[in-house]
């Protein structure tokens, strides 16, 4: 050794120093000097190596004298000088580090570096790459701003083969955001007052922002009054207070009330609006049964159209309202349970009907108009408001009627005989026969039992033939009293307008019909 020069023996040191450190690995290094662009870095071995400064995080915190870790890359160059890398040691710690201690999945620290094409660059020991999609929980936001930001991400998907790892912002705000609603969610109790912003609105509703909870504040309990669309009351933005009515901690879902906060108008509403009183209100709907009349903001009664008048015949109520009218009526009935008034509008005028059995007396002869037939009877106008009905039954003692317009016409003015007078279902029941005497037993008399006569079919059935004995009197020749030689169905037979003998096999005055044979 003692042969060898000086510069020989200190190389030859120095090879032995480092015969074990290899090219590629992470070695320490003292900082021996710094100049504008560079930092020399002594690791112990016969040359320094210079690090570029931009491959510190923090250029401006170096010192000389701080110890680093770098990657020896080369032992020696060109220039006889160890080629290190802080970026490198950096990337290869980090890596190391994360395939340590992290998976997909879990949630990383890390500092923004800068904006690249589709997303950003995070240094998380290592850069790994968060794309634009994954930055914010809806959209794509102004990526500029992130860029120097400490955040936490979530590790989506790390490859090993390319070393490169791609995360997640939007997940980490997803879960921070869950649990901030199921912390406010347990905090939400039913019945207390919050402040909340209006952030949604829609044809049913608005969601309200209770601070980082949505909660529904339905259009029906905006209001104790009538609300066509939630914009009338709320706007976007708006800072309103909510009442909590129900919490479901399952789903993470709140119901809001805005009404609920002022006592309901219906409360003790029997004691405001007695039965008997009259009240006045507008009309704010009308359906085909009624119209509904405000009484007070988020009161309403529903005029029946039954109702309506006592004399008119509405088949519609938009016959006599129009929404916007102020009407005075009458309340009929209170049901505060089920927030229901009836109102009455006829009941503000004279009952027409009260005094019905003193203005037509049973046995009193009337006249009046036939307003309209039906297949058992004609109603015909007594006065304004008052019909009488002339049943089918009532209309002829002898002859058999199928349909009222045998006898009447719509409009036709006839005169008819009172048999009943139900004031209280508002019913008369009016008589055309009764008008001339029973003839049944003078017909009875008439008729004997055996007495043969000449008739003309009038009508034909499967159980026998009507026969025409005289004017508006007919008789029944059942087919068990047809000649035993007549065989067939009636039909076959006979014919309308036949002319054939018979013989009056029974004549009956109470059941007021005449039996025939031809036996």
């Amino acid at each position: 050794m003692f042969g060898k020069t000086k510069q020989e023996n200190l190389s030859k040191f120095y090879e032995d120093s480092f015969k074990d450190l290899k090219e590629g690995e992470v070695v320490k290094g003292k900082i021996v000097a710094i100049n504008q662009k560079e930092a020399l870095i002594d690791i112990g071995y016969k040359s320094e190596g210079c690090i570029p400064l931009n491959e510190f995080p923090d250029p401006s915190s170096l010192k000389v004298g701080d110890e680093i870790e770098v990657l020896l890359e080369s032992k020696e160059n060109e220039e006889g000088m160890v080629v290190l890398s802080k970026w490198k040691a950096d990337r290869k710690m980090g890596w190391e580090r994360i395939m340590k201690e992290c998976n997909e999945g879990d949630i990383i620290e890390g500092r923004v570096l800068r904006k690249v094409k589709g997303g950003l660059m995070v240094d998380v020991g290592l850069e790994a790459f968060l794309p634009g999609s994954l930055v914010a929980l809806r959209g794509f936001s102004n990526l500029d701003q992130y860029v120097g930001q400490t955040l936490k991400f979530k590790i989506v998907k790390i490859n090993k083969l390319r070393r490169n790892i791609v995360l997640s912002r939007k997940d980490v705000l997803k879960q921070e955001q869950r649990e901030s609603r199921t912390k406010l969610i347990h905090e939400l109790k039913k019945g207390e007052i919050r402040t909340g912003v209006v952030k949604n609105i829609t044809d049913f509703g608005a969601f309200i922002d209770l601070g980082g909870v949505d909660g529904l504040l339905h259009i029906t309990d905006m209001s104790w009054g009538r609300v066509s669309h939630p914009s009338e009351i709320v706007a976007l933005g708006d800072k309103i207070e909510v009442v909590i009515l129900d919490v479901d901690q399952d789903s993470l879902k709140v119901s809001l009330g805005l009404k609920q906060k002022t006592p309901s108008p219906w409360q003790d509403v029997e004691k405001k609006y007695p039965v008997g009183t009259k009240v006045k209100g507008k009309v704010v709907n009308i359906l085909p049964y009624g119209a509904f009349i405000e009484l007070e903001k988020g009161l309403e009664g529903l005029v029946h159209i039954s109702e309506l008048s006592w004399s008119r015949r509405i088949t519609h109520p938009n016959e006599m309202l129009a929404i916007g009218d102020v009407i005075e009526a009458m309340v009929l009935s209170v049901d505060g349970a089920n927030q229901k008034i009836s109102l009455g509008l006829k009941q503000m005028e004279a009952n027409p009907w009260l005094k019905a059995k003193e203005r037509y007396p049973v046995g009193s002869k009337v006249k009046g108009k036939v307003r309209t037939l039906t297949e058992y009877g004609a109603f015909v106008e007594l006065e304004v408001g008052i019909d009488g009905l002339i049943h089918i039954s009532d209309m002829s003692w002898a002859k058999r009627l199928t349909h009222p317009e045998e006898v009447f016409k719509k409009g036709q003015k006839v005169e008819a005989v009172v048999l009943s007078v139900d004031q209280e279902n508002r019913k008369i029941a009016l008589g055309l026969k009764q008008l001339t005497p029973d003839p049944w037993p003078e017909i009875v008399k008439r008729y004997p039992m055996g007495l043969e006569v000449e008739g003309i079919v009038t009508k034909v059935t499967n159980f026998g033939v009507f026969v025409e004995l005289e004017k508006d009197l007919e008789g029944l020749l059942h087919v068990s009293e047809f000649k035993e030689d007549l065989k067939g169905k009636p039909a076959e037979l006979f014919k309308v307008g036949d002319k054939i003998k018979v013989k009056v096999a029974k004549a009956e005055a109470e059941q007021r019909k005449i039996a025939l044979t031809m036996r």
